[in-house]
This record gives structure tokens, sequence and C-alpha cells, in this order.
């Protein structure tokens, strides 16, 4: 065990070396990927934010300056732009890509597949032949739990079945395949590809948080806007579920957990080459009832909401198998669906 001045100065040594790890997120601005970013800072990490701010803000970025208390450097442009990653990779010296930037709603990429296949597909192309250009070899994907698809039962675990139900999902595993490809044609290539499940949540300072622009593509967000006013009742869709209250069940994990799970990624990069594969999850299923009634008591608010039809491609249950983050990072959810709705409650009252 180290005494109080040994811990001291380890502490300071780690955060030295990781001050000069230069992490390029892209999507940076975004709901999770502004939260990975205030944990790669507080983890003595620097900082580099490539967003076109289609579905974020660039306010965003003024918040996390706030939350660091560390000036952010970033460019708004779009990961398609050869030109432009380029300067910024010659501009910087970058240790490693965390890769968050795509479109990400389901229904969109069902009414336009072509649009998230140059966008998530060709957008990560672009990135990672810039990538291997300048010698950078370490990425952490974002990828999702709509690689399963709708046959694969609960739990999720790495092995299971692998049959995206729609171009988003696809084009996620298509990043995936993509990845390892390129990872087993060269060997210096480090990989992590992180299986999120539903984020939800915000920061504890309630500075930053879940604000899609137009159309929600989440639960939470569709709650809060009862909440505040901008609609009148939820839709829940599907109440005759082999459930336990026959609604959907889904595992909704921390914004905060999901972005620590990032930088258990890289420090995995840092020790192993070749690829990982791992699910962010709580291992925990929560249904829509029980989210609705957690957020009605964190906010003091009724929630009204209506059953509507099951929705196409809706599975009942959805959750994780999370022992491999936990086996291999050393990772686990540790915060309950209670912090998050309180968190993604003071987020709201200050919008």
């Amino acid at each position: 065990m180290l005494c109080k001045k040994q811990a001291g100065e380890y502490t300071v040594k780690i955060m030295a070396e990781t001050a000069k790890k230069k992490i390029l997120v892209t999507g940076g601005a975004g709901f999770i990927g502004s939260h990975i970013c205030a944990e790669l800072i507080s983890g003595g990490y620097n900082v580099v934010i490539v967003d076109n701010f289609c579905n974020s803000k660039e306010e965003v970025i003024q918040r996390l300056e706030k939350i660091t208390g560390m000036p952010i450097i970033f460019y708004k442009n779009n990961i398609r732009d050869r030109d432009a990653l380029e300067k910024i990779f010659a501009t910087h010296k970058i240790y490693a890509v965390i890769h968050c930037a795509g479109l990400k709603s389901v229904g969109e990429s069902v009414a336009d597949p072509l649009l998230y296949y140059e966008n998530n597909v060709y957008g990560s192309v672009v990135l990672t032949q810039v990538m291997k250009k300048f010698g950078v070899k370490k990425i952490v994907f974002s990828s999702s739990a709509c690689v399963y698809g709708t046959d694969a039962p609960a739990p999720y675990s790495e092995t299971s079945l692998i049959k995206p139900a729609n171009p988003y999902g696809k084009s996620k595993l298509f990043v995936e395949e993509i990845l390892r490809d390129v990872a087993s044609a060269d060997p210096e290539w480090r990989v992590a590809l992180l299986r999120y499940f539903n984020p939800i949540g915000a920061h504890p300072s309630g500075l930053i948080g879940e604000d899609p622009k137009g159309t929600p593509n989440n639960l939470l967000p569709y709650i809060s806007q009862v909440v505040t006013g901008l609609k009148t009742e939820l839709f829940v869709f599907g109440n005759d579920y082999e459930t336990s209250d026959g609604t959907g069940v889904r595992d909704y994990i921390h914004v905060v957990d999901l972005a620590t799970g990032h930088i258990k990624a890289l420090e995995w990069l840092d020790e192993n080459t070749g690829i990982l594969t791992a699910n962010l999850g709580t291992g925990k299923g929560v249904s829509v009832l029980e989210l609705i009634e957690t957020f009605s008591r964190a906010s003091g608010h009724h929630i009204s909401y209506r059953f509507a039809p099951r929705r196409a491609g809706d599975v009942a249950i959805s959750y994780a198998d999370p022992s491999v983050a936990q086996r291999v990072l050393g990772w686990s959810a540790m915060r309950t669906i209670d912090e998050a709705c309180a968190d993604a409650w003071r987020w709201l009252k200050q919008q």
C-alpha cells in the first residue's frame, strides 16, 4: 500500500503521463461525446473535438470549458472532409481517436439508408484512412447494441447472434467489420469496439445533457418534453409484451458510466494490440413504465401517457451481459436509474 505522499506522487505521475496524450473525439459535442470529453479532461488527457453540430450545439463547448476549467480545442468539420481532417492531424499530435460521430435515428435510417451509409460508414472510412496516413493506430469506436437485432435473446453477450434490423444498426456493424479488417491487415492497430445499450442521464453539474435537435430518438427526451409541457402526453408503444408490466424492457445506463468505459478502453489500448469487443450496459432491464415512474419521482411531476400498438422491429426485452467489460476493462456501471433520472432532471431545469 502506498503512503499518502507516495500516493500523491503516483497520481501526479499518472496525470503527467496522460496529459501528454491528445485524444481526438469525433462527435465530441454530442450527448455521449461531450460526457466522454468531460471525463477525459478530468482524467488528465488533452482533447480535440471534431463536430459538425448537425445534432449538437456549439454552446456545449463553452459548457465543457466551465465544467473542466480548461480551454477546449474544437473544429467545426464533417469527418467526411478529408482535407479538414488531415489539417487537424497535421496540427496536433493525436495519440488516439474516440469515434462517436454519426447519425443515430433508426427511423430516419429506414427512410434514407444511403444517408446513413454515407455519413456513418464512408465517414468512418475517411477517418481511418487519415489516421493511417498519420500513423495514429489506436481507436475506440462507438458501436451499438443495435447490431444484435431482434432475434437474439437477452441478455446480449458479445457472442450473441449478430443481425441488425435496420440501416442504422447495419452501419455500426459495417464500421466494426472495417476496423476488424484494418487491424487484421496491420497488427500495429489497436481497436476497441464498444457496444452501447441505452444511455440516459446527464452530467451531475447539470451543464450538459441530452438535447436533441428535432424529434427525439430516445425515450427519456420524450418524457422530458411531457414534463416541460412541450407534449401533452407520452405514447408507450406496446403493453402486451411478456414482461412484468407488459411494456418493453431496456438496459438504461447512466451516460457518465458510459463515458468512463471509454477511459478504461483507452487504458486497454495502451497495454494491448488487436481488437476488443465489449458491451457497455448495466446488465439489468428496466421497463418503460418503471422509467416513467422513476422520472416522475425525480421531477415531482405527473407524466401522462397513453398506450399505443407495438412498433415493428421492437423486442420485448433487451439488456446487456457486461461481463467482458467487467473482466477485461475492470469497468462496471456504478450509477442507478434513480441517479440517472435525477441528473437528467437537474439538466432539464437549467435549460
